[in-house]
Formats: structure tokens, sequence, C-alpha cells
């Protein structure tokens, strides 16, 4: 029943840091949404870290932390910032339901992984999906709305990615020490993209801050950054990587629910089919294993 309880409470903290995104993105900028999640992520993990210090393990993989930070924090958050401020959070939280066929593309082209028939059709459908809301108009991609369909799409490229690299070169670093240092990467590289972007923006969301933006910085730092990760390894280790990923499905539906009802956001038929019609060929392309040539 716990990991149930788990489960929910994930999808519905993520689901609400697309709203937490879509209140930063505008008084913070895209990189200093980044760097405000990241660090207040880390901030959280960090106490945590120390105690369980004598886990880390010997010599410290630096470069694949490094990598991992980059590719799994820093920069998808960034381009997911950067999307929201052209669409819907709920938008948003769909497309972003397009990381596990992402995943499975990114194994079979970088890490050796072999796709079933299945999974290809989970692909194409999944494909569909996207092609439905974008009402079929592909040069979408490559004009204005680029930066919100397109820099969304790009970061599940990202995650798909990371996930791989991660399982390859860290399954035997703890949790606690590869969660924190992936936040603690993704800060500093936030904070170089704000300063080579915007070096007065930290000051203008100092002078703008109110209650709101504050409830934000928290939900999206501490929760959205810091206890989701816990509650993700959580379901890992009660359960499976399969049992934990299958909150995809979840969080599309959530940020919908809080996107309409905090946002006043609208909700349209082509994006509700797009979603159920992405969610099918993500069913179809997580549902086997993946199997390795030698």
């Amino acid at each position: 029943m716990r990991v149930y309880v788990a489960l929910i409470a994930l999808s519905l903290i993520w689901g609400l840091s697309f709203v937490f995104i879509s209140i930063l993105s505008e008084p913070a900028g895209v990189w200093g949404t980044v760097f405000i999640r990241c660090t207040a992520g880390a901030l959280l993990l960090l106490p945590s870290l120390w105690f369980k210090r004598k886990d880390i393990i010997k010599p410290v993989p630096w470069k694949a932390l490094l990598v991992v930070g980059v590719v799994n924090a820093g920069l998808p958050w960034g381009l997911i910032a950067l999307s929201q401020t052209q669409i819907d959070s709920s938008l948003a939280a769909v497309l972003n339901a397009f990381t596990p066929i992402f995943t499975g593309l990114m194994g079979l082209l970088f890490f050796g992984s072999v796709l079933l028939k299945q999974q290809w059709i989970g692909i194409a459908t999944g494909f569909i999906g996207i092609l439905i809301i974008m009402k079929f108009d592909i040069s979408l991609l490559f004009g204005e709305s680029f930066v919100g369909i397109g820099t969304m799409i790009l970061a599940t490229i990202c995650y798909g990615f990371s996930s791989h690299y991660a399982r390859r070169h860290l399954k035997d670093a703890g949790i606690i020490f590869v969660t924190t240092c992936t936040l603690v990467v993704g800060a500093v590289f936030g904070g170089l993209m704000m300063l080579f972007t915007n070096t007065n923006q930290l000051h203008t969301l100092i002078l703008n801050i109110n209650s709101e933006i504050l409830f934000a910085i928290i939900g999206l730092g501490f929760f959205g950054s810091g206890i989701a990760h816990l509650l993700f390894f959580y379901l890992m280790k009660k359960r499976s990587p399969e049992f934990a990923t299958s909150v995809t499905y979840l969080i599309p539906i959530s940020a919908i629910f809080w996107g309409y009802f905090l946002l006043k956001e609208p909700i349209s038929i082509q994006m509700i089919i797009g979603l159920l019609i992405i969610l099918c060929g993500v069913y179809l392309t997580t549902r086997p294993k993946l199997t390795f040539r030698k």
C-alpha cells in the first residue's frame, strides 16, 4: 500500500513542478529557475549525504557525475523552463511523457540496446500522438513554435540519454550521493548560464519576490527536486525500475489537473487525444525489457 501512496505522491509533486516552473520562469528567468531548483534540492539532500559519507565510492567518478549533472538536470531543466515561456504547463507535461520512448531510442543508438518489434510500434505510436498535438504540422518544430514544443522534446532526449549513461557508469554509486552531486552540478551549470545570459536575473527576482514566488521556490526546489528524487529511488528499491518509471503515466494527468485549477489553463480535446496515444506508445515501449548485444 505504501508504494502506491508514494507513486501517487510522486506524480502529484512532479506534475505540480510544471506549474511552479511557469510561475518562476518569468521573474527568475530560464537559467535562474534551474539554479534555484537545483540549489534548493541539493541543500535538502546534503545533510543526508553527510551522514552516509562512508558509502561514497572511491575513486569518485567525477566525469560521469559531471555528464549526468548537466544532461539529467542542468540542460533539460533549462530547456523545460524555456519551453514553458511559450506553452502551457499542461502541454509541457504531455510532451514530457515522451521520455520513455526516447530512452529506448537512445539505448538503441548509443548503448547497444536491441528494441523488440512491439517497442518499435510503441515509438511510432508515440510520434503519432505528438503529430496530433501539433495538428500534423511538422513545420512547427522548425519555426517559432520550436521554442515551445521543440525544446521540450530535446529535454526528453536528454533524459533518455542520461538514464542509460547513469546506469552504465554510476550503477555502483549510492543513490543519495548521485542525486546530490547531480543537483550540485546542475546548480553550477544553471548559475554559469545565468551569468552569461543575464547577470541581473537574481537581483530582479529578489526585487519582485512575493508569497507566490517563494512558495514556487520551495515547491520546485525542496519537493520537485529533492523529495521527489528520494520517492523515486524508494519505489525502485521497494519494487523495480519499471514500477518506478510507471509514474510517467500519471504525471501528465496530474499536471493537467494542477494547470487547470491553479493557472486556469484550458484543456483541449486535441491535447487529451494526443496524450492518450502517447501513453499507449509509452506502454508498448516500456513493457518488454531491453536485451543487449553480446
